[in-house]
């Protein structure tokens, strides 16, 4: 780990909302912010619960909710990649 990496954001098990949609903010964070760029994968579901702790189940949850969102697509066999996103008005 480089000295410039941010430190990893840390999830809340005592917080009413669910780890799995704090992870998801997590992960649409890092899309918005362009470290997650369109059409490359996001990390695995195990990569995702070992390197937040959380058990694969919620990283499996994690994924439904950020396709949910819109912010990416699975495609079998190959992993979830961010989908691009249209242009923010602004």
């Amino acid at each position: 780990m480089s000295d410039t990496e941010e430190p990893k954001p840390t999830l809340d098990p005592m917080s009413a909302r669910p780890l799995y949609v704090q992870l998801a903010d997590v992960i649409a964070k890092q899309i918005e912010t362009g470290k997650l760029a369109p059409d490359r994968p996001i990390p695995s579901e195990n990569h995702l619960a070992e390197e937040y702790g959380v058990a694969r189940l919620t990283a499996r949850r994690t994924a439904q909710e950020l396709r949910e969102r819109g912010l990416i697509v699975t495609v079998r066999g190959k992993g979830s990649f961010v989908v691009e996103q249209p242009p923010t008005a602004g």
